[in-house]
C-alpha cells in the first residue's frame, strides 16, 4: 500500500515568478540578407562599414564557397584601389604600438584623413580565433567615423600576418581610407610579408630593452624607413635620445636603400602626445620624394607580383592537401617516415610526383 504523501507542511517553496531567458529565444530565427556581390561592391565604395566588416570575413575564411564570392568582390573593387598609403607599423611586444597607432591615428584623421588599422591579433591557440585585443586598447580611435579598426587572428601563418591582409588593404581602398596601418604581432619573419605589402615602414624601438631583446634588429632595421624610440616622457627623456644617436650611428654604416631614402631615428611620447607631428612629416617627406623619383609605382608593381606568386603557391598548396587520393597516399607514406623505412626527402618526391602524375 502507497504511503500518502503529505502535503501540508510548515516549509514549502515557493515557485516564485517565471524569470526570462538571458538571451534572445528569436534570435537564431533571425537571418541576415544575403548579399549580391554587386550589393558587396556599393556597399564597400558607399563606406558601408557593416558591409565591409562581412565583405573581409568573407575573405578570412577558408569554405571553398566563400573563395569565388570573394575573389568577384576583389575584382569588382579593384578600379577603387591604389589611392592610400599603406604604412607597416612594427616593433617588440611592449613597445606600446597599440598606445603609439591610437594616438597617432587620432592625429592623422584630426588633419582630414580617413585611417585603417589592421591590427594582426595572435590567435587563441583553442579556438584560433582572434583575441581582438588590439580594438580593445584603442578606445578613442575605435570609436571615431573615419577610422576603421579591423583585428584579424594570425591562425598561424607566417609570423603572424593575417593570410588575407592584402586582400583586406585593397578593401578598406574601396571603401575610401587613404591611410592604411597594418600591425603585426612583434618582431620575426612577419616583417619581411608586411614589408612586401606596404609603402612605409615604421619600426618602434624601446630604450634599454638590450641587445637580448631586439638581437634581430639589424635585418628590420634594414627594412626600416624610419625608426622611432617611443615613451620617450618623464625620466626616460634621457635615455630615449641617447638611444635615438646611437641608432643613428648605427644607420651611417648601412648601405643606402633602393628607395633613395636615408633612413632617420626619432623619439616620441604616444601616452603626452609628442613627437606625433614630426613622425608624419617625415612619412610625407618619404612620399614626396619616392613619387618624384619613380620607386613608389615601382615598388607597388613588384609587390603585386609578389602576391600573385604568394596566390598561386597557397592555391596549390590547398588543392595538394585537399585531394583525397593524395591524402590517403600520404597517411602511409607518414607511417613509412616515422618508422624510418624512408626518408622525408624521398617520401616528399614520391608524393609530389604521385600528385602531378594524377593532374595529367
Amino acid at each position: 500500500m502507497k504511503e500518502k504523501k503529505h502535503t501540508d507542511r510548515a516549509l514549502s517553496v515557493l515557485k516564485g515568478v517565471k524569470q526570462p531567458p538571458s538571451v534572445n529565444p528569436n534570435l537564431r530565427k533571425v537571418k541576415r540578407k544575403e548579399l549580391s556581390v554587386d550589393d558587396y561592391i556599393l556597399g564597400i565604395t558607399q563606406n558601408n562599414r557593416s558591409i565591409l566588416g562581412r565583405a573581409i570575413t568573407l575573405i578570412e575564411s577558408n569554405l571553398p564557397e566563400h573563395a569565388l564570392l570573394s575573389r568577384k568582390i576583389i575584382e569588382g573593387c579593384l578600379p577603387f584601389t591604389g589611392r592610400s598609403l599603406r604604412v607597416g607599423i612594427t616593433g617588440i611586444p611592449g613597445v606600446g604600438k597599440s598606445t603609439f597607432i591610437e594616438t597617432f591615428g587620432s592625429c592623422i584623421t584630426e588633419v582630414g584623413h580617413r585611417l585603417a588599422v589592421l591590427a594582426i591579433d595572435p590567435s587563441s591557440k583553442r579556438s584560433k580565433g582572434s583575441i581582438l585585443g588590439d580594438k580593445t586598447r584603442m578606445e578613442t580611435l575605435s570609436i571615431r567615423p573615419d577610422t576603421f579598426i579591423r583585428p584579424s587572428p594570425s591562425a598561424g601563418t607566417l609570423g603572424g600576418v593575417a593570410k588575407k591582409t592584402r586582400e583586406t588593404i585593397l578593401l578598406c581602398e574601396a571603401a575610401g581610407y587613404d591611410v592604411i596601418f597594418v600591425e603585426t604581432v612583434g618582431v620575426g619573419q612577419s616583417e619581411v610579408a608586411v614589408h612586401s605589402m606596404v609603402d612605409f615602414f615604421l619600426l618602434l624601438l624601446l630604450t634599454g630593452a638590450g641587445d637580448g631583446l631586439q638581437g634581430i634588429k639589424r635585418g628590420i632595421i634594414e627594412m626600416a624607413d624610419l625608426l622611432v624610440i617611443t615613451k620617450a616622457d618623464g625620466s626616460n627623456v634621457g635615455r630615449a635620445k641617447k638611444a635615438a644617436s646611437e641608432f643613428n650611428a648605427a644607420l651611417q654604416m648601412f648601405p643606402l636603400p633602393a628607395s633613395g631614402w636615408k633612413p632617420e631615428v626619432l623619439t616620441c611620447s604616444a601616452q603626452n602626445n609628442q613627437g606625433m607631428d614630426e613622425i608624419w612629416d617625415k612619412i610625407s617627406e618619404y612620399v614626396d620624394l619616392v613619387k618624384s623619383n619613380g620607386f613608389f609605382e615601382k615598388n607597388r608593381k613588384e609587390q603585386s607580383l609578389y602576391w600573385m606568386n604568394e596566390a598561386i603557391s597557397e592555391a596549390l598548396s590547398l588543392n595538394f592537401f585537399n585531394n583525397g587520393q593524395v591524402s590517403k597516399k600520404l597517411k602511409k607514406l607518414k607511417r613509412d617516415v616515422l618508422t624510418n623505412k624512408i626518408s622525408s626527402f624521398v617520401a616528399a618526391g614520391k608524393i609530389l610526383d604521385f600528385y602531378f602524375k594524377k593532374c595529367k
